[in-house]
């Protein structure tokens, strides 16, 4: 049965719902591929562990950059002009990283990728936001964020088969190439869409630096401290759990992928559980009951030796908390903001958040030798979590809050 906010909203909103949708299954899909792969090119291009994180991070840092321009971008240009240009960067520069002869042209692909991956979430998450109403807008956010579990899976499904039925050596190019097509598809339907109006009766051209004056630069902090500890623990867990199922559980590429099918389950519904929490029992509540789910379930996999099956077990929750917070924070960071700086506001916090955690893959890889992939990823998966109890200690509760009127205010 389809849900009463979805037979709510117009013609408008509902393209901007499903291209946004759309466009995060394969942005999640595309830059995801790469801890797929992982295993491959460790042994295809003799990487050391720190290359390989190097890999990782460098799209998570360039992240920042991409999704603080597009953000600020959008604030200037519109919701709309921005999407059509990050959908067709994110697509060509994936076809690039599976192009690339070597690890120096493999890491300015990621680099170029993750410009693109920063982007299409800052500018798609504003936009959906304010197509909706206040009492929905956690679920139909949250509910386009559940994208990112199917993305997950594709690229899971899509490297699994690409592996197995081509050499190793065409096998993981031809996984970064299968997203082009879709992604012109969803160009085609964005350019027949339209800003919002709130944004239209808003616009000004208010400086990026806006979010840093006028009493902004706690709440800026504040949210990127959150985004931050969002995702270090993410992270931690996304780029190296492959890799780790592989050398520590000696898992064949079929067996590691089961195990990622429960976690990609888990994250589902633990997107849309989060959607739903967060309009009902307000943003804090649902990010720090999560939160503390994340660290109970990843020390409970990682700190001490389980069983296969324990850990087959485990991987659901494991999905379901280190991915439903994310349900929370496109509301929350779209809510700490008025509209003539609500591009600028959420793609700072949560782009720069994702660049500063970027640095967890190569940290853990650097700490392989010493610790062990699991206990390493335990570790700072952990530490990432009490950062964001401490960030949700720090921000206000913005359940129900009226994007529109909150502009208004803020603007006098």
């Amino acid at each position: 049965m389809t849900p009463r906010w979805y037979r709510d909203l117009n013609g408008n909103a509902r393209r901007a719902f499903w291209t946004t949708y759309a466009g995060f299954g394969l942005d999640a899909m595309d830059v995801q591929l790469y801890a797929f792969i992982m295993p491959a090119l460790l042994a295809l291009w003799s990487l050391s562990h720190a290359q390989a994180g190097l890999l990782a991070s460098v799209t998570l840092a360039c992240s920042a950059l991409g999704g603080w321009a597009a953000g600020t971008l959008a604030d200037r240009f519109g919701r709309v002009r921005v999407l059509t240009i990050t959908i067709l960067w994110l697509g060509v520069s994936s076809c690039l990283c599976g192009l690339a002869q070597n690890f120096g042209q493999l890491l300015i692909a990621r680099a170029l990728q993750g410009l693109g991956f920063g982007a299409e979430w800052a500018a798609g998450a504003v936009f959906v936001a304010e197509v909706v109403s206040p009492e929905v807008r956690g679920r139909v956010v949250g509910t386009v964020q559940s994208a990112w579990a199917l993305g997950w899976g594709l690229a899971a499904s899509i490297s699994a088969m690409a592996l197995a039925l081509l050499p190793a050596e065409w096998g993981w190019r031809v996984t970064f190439l299968v997203g082009l097509p879709p992604m012109i598809a969803i160009f085609l339907v964005r350019v027949r869409l339209h800003d919002p109006a709130m944004f239209l009766a808003e616009r000004r051209k208010t400086p990026w630096t806006a979010i840093f004056g006028g009493g902004r630069l706690s709440t800026t902090l504040r949210g990127s401290l959150l985004a931050t500890g969002m995702h270090g623990g993410y992270w931690s867990i996304a780029t190296w759990w492959p890799a780790m199922l592989h050398a520590e559980r000696g898992f064949s590429t079929a067996t590691a992928g089961a195990y990622f099918g429960v976690i990609v389950a888990g994250s589902l519904f633990g997107y849309l559980a989060g959607a739903w929490l967060g309009d009902v029992a307000g943003r804090r509540a649902t990010l720090a009951g999560f939160a503390l789910g994340g660290a109970v379930t990843v020390l409970a996999c990682t700190a001490s030796p389980v069983s296969d099956m324990a850990l087959l077990i485990l991987s659901f929750p494991l999905g379901f908390f280190a991915l439903g917070m994310f349900s929370a924070i496109g509301p929350v960071l779209s809510e700490l903001f008025p509209t003539r700086m609500r591009g600028s506001g959420l793609g700072f916090c949560y782009n720069v958040g994702r660049g500063l955690a970027g640095g967890m893959p190569v940290l853990i890889g650097l700490r392989v030798e010493t610790m062990g992939l699991a206990h390493a990823i335990g570790l700072y998966a952990t530490s990432a979590y009490v950062v964001v109890l401490a960030a949700v200690a720090l921000i206000p509760e913005t359940r129900g809050q009226d994007l529109a009127g909150h502009g208004r205010d803020l603007n006098r």
